[in-house]
C-alpha cells in the first residue's frame, strides 16, 4: 500500500496487470496464462490456466471490486517458495514444445518460506521453468539468484522499477517470447518442430440462445468447434469438450513474426542517399532532408583492424542516421524513423518488400494451378 506510485502500488499493479494480459495475448494469441497472488505467506489462484484473456481480466478486476464483500487488500508477507511451487505444478502439464515462464511482480523486502527455497529452484531448473522478477522496492539477493539460475546465468531478468512508467515498460518487455537455448541433447529433442492439431471455427449466430460449453451461459453468438461442434464464446480458447485448440487464422499470423523477426534497417550516409537518389519515405511518403551540395557526409574509417571496424559498425547501427534515412537491406528502399519504429514494433513487415512484384516463376506456377495442402501446419 506504499504511495510512491500513485495512488498506491497495489492499484498500479492491478492496472498494469490488466494491460499486460491484453498485450500478452496480442503478441502470443496461442499461449496460455494463469494469474496467482501472494499474501500472508500463501499463494492463491486468481484465475485458471486459460488462453482466454477476458477470464484473466475479469479475475484481476474482481480483486479490487469483488461482486460480494469488501475489496481484497494486500496484507502479510509473501512467499516466493509457495508461489514457485504452485506455478511449477500448474505448468507441469503444459506441452513440451513451448516455454514455461513465470513473471513475478514483487513489492516486499522479504519472503516468508516454509522450507528450503534452494530445493524449489533446483526443481524449476529441472523442469525448464524460467523466472522473471520485477521488484518494486529494493534489490534482493534471493530474487537475483532465482532469475540467474533459471535463465542460464542471465541476471538481466531481475530488475527493480523506479516508477510506475518504468514498471510498465519492464512488464511489457516480458511479452516477447524468450530465445530458445541449445541445452542438452535431450532438450534439443524435446524442442524439435512437431505438428499440432488446431481448429479454425467460424462464427455462428443462432435464432434461439443455447448454452456455451465454456461458461454454461445462454448466448446467441459464438464459435462451433470444428471437431465436436461444441459452442465456445471467445477465441482463442481450448474446447472444453474435446480439448482441441481453437483459434483464428489471424491469431496464428500474429505469432509468426516471433519466429522470423524483421531485420533491423541500417543507417544511410549522405553519399549513399545521393547514389540512390531517395527524396521521400517509401512508407509514408514524407520528404527527406535534401542532400548537401557536396553530397558527402562524414567519411568512414577504412583502415584498422577487424575488431575496430566491428566497433565502428556497431556504433553506427545504434546511432541515428545523419541523413534521416534508414535502408532495408532486402529491398533497398529508404524509410523515415517513424516508419522504422512502426514497421518493427507493430507491422513486423517491410512495406518495400511486400510491394515488390512476384518472381516470374511464382507467377507461372500460380497460373498453372499449383495447389497446396489445406489444414496442415508445422510449428
Amino acid at each position: 500500500m506504499e504511495k510512491d506510485m500513485r495512488p498506491n502500488r497495489y492499484i498500479v499493479s492491478l492496472k498494469h496487470a490488466r494491460d499486460y494480459v491484453r498485450e500478452f495475448f496480442e503478441q502470443n494469441p496461442i499461449s496460455q496464462m494463469c494469474v496467482l497472488a501472494m499474501h500472508d505467506g500463501l499463494c492463491i489462484r486468481v484465475s485458471e490456466l486459460s488462453g482466454n484473456p477476458n477470464d484473466h481480466i475479469s479475475a484481476i478486476r474482481e480483486l479490487r471490486s469483488p461482486r460480494q464483500g469488501l475489496p481484497k487488500e494486500p496484507k502479510g508477507s509473501p512467499s516466493l517458495q509457495n508461489a514457485l511451487e504452485m506455478a511449477r505444478g500448474i505448468l507441469y502439464h503444459t506441452p513440451k514444445h513451448g516455454t514455461r515462464e513465470v513473471v513475478i511482480i514483487f513489492g516486499a523486502l522479504l519472503t516468508l518460506d516454509p522450507g528450503d527455497i534452494n530445493k524449489t529452484i533446483r526443481e524449476c531448473i529441472k523442469e525448464r521453468v524460467r523466472v522473471n522478477i520485477i521488484g518494486m522496492s529494493g534489490s534482493m539477493r534471493i530474487c537475483q539468484e532465482i532469475c540467474s539460475k533459471t535463465n542460464a546465468g542471465d541476471e538481466s531478468c531481475y530488475t527493480v522499477a523506479t516508477d510506475a512508467g518504468h514498471l510498465r515498460d519492464l512488464l511489457m518487455a516480458t511479452t516477447t517470447p524468450p530465445v530458445m537455448r541449445r541445452g542438452t541433447e535431450e532438450e534439443r529433442d524435446v524442442n524439435k518442430a512437431s505438428l499440432l492439431m488446431m481448429g479454425f471455427p467460424s462464427r455462428v449466430h443462432e435464432d434461439n440462445p443455447t448454452l456455451c460449453a465454456c461458461h454454461g451461459e445462454l448466448s446467441r453468438e459464438g464459435y462451433m468447434c470444428s471437431r465436436c461442434q461444441a459452442k465456445v464464446c471467445n477465441l482463442p480458447s481450448t474446447c472444453p469438450s474435446c480439448g482441441l485448440t481453437l483459434i483464428l487464422s489471424t491469431h496464428l499470423a500474429r505469432s509468426y513474426h516471433h519466429l522470423f523477426p524483421l531485420r533491423n534497417w541500417v543507417t544511410v550516409s549522405w553519399q549513399r542517399a545521393k547514389d540512390v537518389g531517395s527524396v521521400k519515405c517509401k512508407g509514408c511518403l514524407s520528404p527527406f532532408p535534401p542532400v548537401p551540395a557536396d553530397g558527402k557526409g562524414k567519411e568512414k574509417a577504412t583502415e584498422g583492424t577487424q575488431a575496430q571496424t566491428d566497433v565502428i559498425q556497431t556504433r553506427e547501427e545504434q546511432a541515428a542516421s545523419e541523413s534521416s534515412r534508414y535502408e532495408c537491406e532486402s529491398c533497398g528502399n529508404h524509410f523515415c524513423i517513424d516508419c522504422d519504429l512502426f514497421c518493427h514494433e507493430v507491422v513486423h513487415n517491410c512495406p518495400g518488400c511486400l510491394s515488390t512484384a512476384q518472381p516470374a516463376a511464382a507467377v507461372a506456377n500460380s497460373d498453372n494451378g499449383v495447389n497446396g495442402h489445406d489444414g496442415e501446419m508445422e510449428l
